[in-house]
């Protein structure tokens, strides 16, 4: 590992061109990150007194160690929201300055050339900055000024945009912008390869603005060791569709608890919610899996069946129906046991009515009880043990025979006690 202090500018000036490999999220910093960044800037750039801000720590790696003089692409562990965020602030800058030069540098022909591209180069790598999937075709639509991409970003869209209401707002202190820009400093930090493990320094990256989800970390556990065309394989036929299928704001929301329920059903554990990460990480070594693709693919089923009960995507408009109302008694506990029974339905083990009977005594079990107060606390350990009483040859005979015999503070109220 070598690290060094340095001007982020002049980082971005010499260096050929960033890539942000196809395990890391996508670009997810929102209005909040960005203003701070923004006000930091300011208020850096108006201060005399202060000659720099600090702004984390860029971490990439090669195959060997080397300094950003190298002209090969850098392949970027940590630091892709700073590097995208002030990307999208350069290009809002440039686009506002028409032909003046508040400083030196600071012109939209220089601002371009040294800090958003390589105008001596074709394709991809005439960019700067070359993000993942979701995230790449917006940038270069935007350093292009060319319309939108049909699947564009929604984040990089709403903080280019904030940035140019900013940027409009403050062009009688431009100078003070630009200044702010010259002084922020980061940590270039690159990896060997060979010495260093990308995976671990990843984990205990602790980086300003958003905290890295469970789902990141999995994601990145999942695909940074393999080899390339195999990490593209499986982004590309289980992974990208799998965050298509969320969508991009409920990716953020729902795939930490969609992941947590997966490992409730296959290990019979609940984790902690703080330690999702942890838990999968001792499922994926454990001997119930065979192989990396056959765990991302039984990931992207069971994402599938999720995505049908928990964000509204099943065709089916009666079961949706019973989805839906479930949804709106807020009954996140059952998934364990939902994810089960929709697979069997999928898997022919299970009929369309029968599971459209389950769905609804579940529903009656957790209304009944709640007209009826009796405490929810035992309900996620109900669920999560619930398949273990199952007789798949009498399949809804023996959800209803268990219900019944719940004992005690996890009864199923009857109409007397309703």
């Amino acid at each position: 590992m070598k690290a060094t202090e340095a001007k982020f500018l002049e980082f971005l000036k010499k260096s050929p061109q960033f890539v942000i490999p196809i395990y890391q999220r996508t670009y997810s910093w929102d209005e909040h990150q960005c203003r701070q960044l923004w006000d930091d800037i300011l208020r850096t750039g108006r201060n005399d007194k202060v000659s720099a801000h600090f702004v984390g720590s860029i971490v990439y790696v090669e195959k060997g160690l080397y300094s950003v003089s190298s002209q090969s692409p850098l392949l970027v562990i940590d630091g892709q929201q700073r590097l995208t965020t002030v990307s999208l602030l350069i290009e809002a800058l440039a686009r506002s300055l028409g032909d003046s030069e508040p400083l030196d540098g600071f012109s939209p022909k220089k601002l371009r050339s040294y800090l958003l591209l390589n105008p001596l180069e074709e394709g991809e790598r005439k960019y700067k900055l070359i993000l993942s999937h979701a995230d790449k075709g917006s940038l270069i639509a935007l350093l292009d000024q060319q319309p939108k991409p049909d699947a564009h970003s929604l984040r990089i869209e709403a903080n280019f945009e904030f940035f140019c209401e900013r940027v409009e707002e403050t062009k009688g202190d431009v100078l003070s912008l630009c200044k702010g820009l010259a002084k922020l400093v980061i940590v270039d930090i690159s990896l060997n390869r060979d010495q260093d493990n990308p995976q671990l320094i990843f984990e205990s990256m602790n980086s300003t603005g958003k905290e890295l989800t469970q789902a990141d970390l999995i994601r990145n556990f999942i695909l940074m060791g393999l080899e390339t065309q195999l990490q593209t394989k499986l982004y590309e036929q289980y992974w990208r569709p799998t965050e298509v299928a969320f969508g991009q704001e409920a990716y953020g929301s729902h795939f930490d608890p969609f992941m947590r329920h997966y490992l409730t059903l296959k290990t019979g554990e609940i984790p902690n919610v703080r330690e999702v990460y942890d838990a999968f990480k001792q499922y994926a070594r454990s001997p119930k899996v065979s192989s990396v693709e056959g765990l991302v693919a039984d990931i992207r089923t069971f994402a599938g069946y999720y995505c049908a009960m928990a964000l509204g995507a099943e065709k089916d408009a009666d079961l949706e129906a019973a989805f839906h109302d479930l949804r709106e008694l807020k009954v996140d506990v059952a998934f364990p046991f939902l994810l089960e029974l929709y697979h069997d339905y999928v898997t022919g083990a299970l009929s369309r009515d029968e599971l459209l009977q389950a769905v609804r005594l579940i529903e009656s079990y957790v209304f009944r009880r709640a007209v009826c107060a009796i405490p929810t606390n035992s309900l996620n350990k109900t669920f999560a043990l619930f398949s273990r009483s199952l007789r798949k040859d009498r399949y809804v005979e023996s959800i209803f025979a268990h219900f019944l015999l719940l004992p005690s503070y996890r009864r199923f109220p009857d109409d007397k006690e309703l």
